[in-house]
């Protein structure tokens, strides 16, 4: 695969660093223990590295030229963060760590789905014929995303006890 067409500018270069830095930070958060010194330092590595994600993912166009699905999910995802920072910082409401853990964990969880999108979409020669989108791109994108998000709430749904213990603990 030729990596220009993966990264045609230096906006797209700037998305895609921030992006596995994204990755990787997320992924640690999600997996270490949680309330540390590292913790705090790593997660608010992530959530820098997302700012940058999503600051360029609307300096970017998407495949029709214009505003599309991947903005949108960049607000959903802007949104996910906000609701998982919020809280944490202010200690609000009570179950604040319960309302952290979910939000940011869901985040993270976007970013995989996200990550599993942009893989898709740069394959273009099942999904492009003759400058047209066939339909198979969107149900490849689809599937896959859903995959990811079903095993990231079997996961949370798991782990979501765990979580509440340390609101009952304030």
């Amino acid at each position: 695969m030729n990596f220009m067409y993966i990264i045609t500018d230096t906006t797209g270069l700037v998305h895609t660093i921030a992006s596995v830095i994204s990755l990787f930070a997320g992924t640690y958060v999600l997996f270490a223990k949680k309330g540390t010194k590292t913790h705090k330092k790593v997660g608010y590595s992530y959530i820098a590295a997302m700012t940058v994600v999503l600051v360029t993912s609307f300096m970017m166009y998407n495949l029709f030229g214009g505003f599309g699905i991947f903005h949108i999910f960049a607000i959903v995802s802007s949104l996910t963060i906000l609701a998982g920072m919020v809280p944490i910082i202010r200690k609000k409401p009570r179950k604040y760590i319960s309302f952290h853990y979910s939000f940011m964990y869901w985040s993270v969880i976007g970013l995989y789905g996200a990550f599993m999108a942009e893989i898709l979409t740069r394959i273009p020669k099942m999904v492009i014929d003759d400058q047209t989108i066939l339909p198979i791109f969107f149900n490849m994108v689809g599937v896959a995303v859903f995959i990811v998000m079903a095993f990231g709430y079997y996961i949370m749904f798991r782990k979501k006890k765990a979580w509440e213990k340390f609101d009952k603990n304030i």
